[in-house]
């Protein structure tokens, strides 16, 4: 065998891994995204129930609930101070 079918081979090989492996991982980053959302829109309930009494309320949409999710506290704390200071 010549140098170019061996790598031929070992390139089909390893194309052939990565696309039975991709599924896999485009599942766990799609269910990775989903449980950060959930989470961010469980973070705004949250502080809804408790800024209620505080007149501090953020919507909860896909788009703050993904904002909240993949920043974490520091997301939720920067929505509450956009909604308190800019959108009065």
């Amino acid at each position: 065998m010549n140098s170019f079918a061996m790598i031929a081979i070992i390139g089909g090989i390893i194309l052939i891994l990565l696309f039975i492996s991709l599924p896999g991982k485009l599942l766990k980053w799609t269910g990775q995204a989903v449980m950060k959302i959930l989470i961010g829109a469980l973070f705004l309930f949250f502080l809804n129930a408790v800024g209620n009494q505080f007149g501090v309320f953020v919507p909860i949409n896909f788009v703050t609930s993904s904002i909240s999710g993949f920043l974490g506290l520091p997301g939720v704390a920067a929505l509450t101070i956009i909604q308190l200071y800019i959108l009065v």
